[in-house]
């Protein structure tokens, strides 16, 4: 079952990785129209030349329309997209100062005890993002510039976080059955198993 989840993450955060890449490029592309265009307009370029200045902006560029909307859509998707890899590995950001000179049975119930919160708290997210794209579906909300249908962003971010919530349930049984069975089923912080 192990390997199974474990493709699963992998895959979630390829596609967040791809998203990304993407979102990355649209900026770049959207920050070089948009500062091509302001040369063009500028009274720097159209003091020594006009015909240069004119030609630029007769080229057409321009920033994105609607890259914050696309930016904004596609962070919140990665975001969840990269939960199930980050849990599964126990790669969640952690203080400790506190539980590093803790005995190992309690640091494992300290670390079933997170998963086990971090699951709820996916499921509850994942919760509402259902109930949101609901509302923004039957509202028929679109984005300002694109005005591409909100729940779009929404279902894209719940399918993510449906997979995180899974393999949050996952998590949380393997941890738990690790403290009563006392073998290693998820690898620890660092890798080590």
């Amino acid at each position: 079952m192990y390997k199974l989840v474990e493709q699963i993450a992998r895959c979630m955060a390829l596609l967040g990785g791809l998203v990304l890449v993407a979102l990355v490029i649209l900026t770049s592309v959207s920050v070089t129209g948009r500062g091509l265009n302001s040369l063009g307009h500028s009274q720097f370029l159209t003091s020594l030349s006009q015909s240069v200045a004119d030609w630029l902006i007769a080229t057409g560029v321009a920033p994105v329309t609607g890259d914050f909307e696309l930016v904004e859509a596609g962070v919140a998707f990665a975001i969840f997209a990269f939960l199930p890899i980050c849990q599964l590995y126990s790669e969640h950001a952690t203080v400790d100062l506190f539980t590093a000179g803790l005995p190992a049975k309690l640091n494992k119930a300290l670390i079933a005890f997170w998963d086990i919160i971090l699951t709820l708290t996916t499921i509850l997210l994942t919760q509402r993002l259902y109930a949101g794209m609901v509302s923004k579906k039957y509202y028929g909300e679109t984005t300002f510039l694109l005005e591409f249908p909100i729940w779009w962003a929404y279902a894209l971010s719940l399918a993510a976080a449906i997979v995180a919530a899974l393999v949050g349930v996952y998590c949380a049984g393997a941890r738990l059955t690790e403290i009563k069975s006392g073998r290693a089923i998820l690898p620890v912080r660092g890798g080590n198993a």
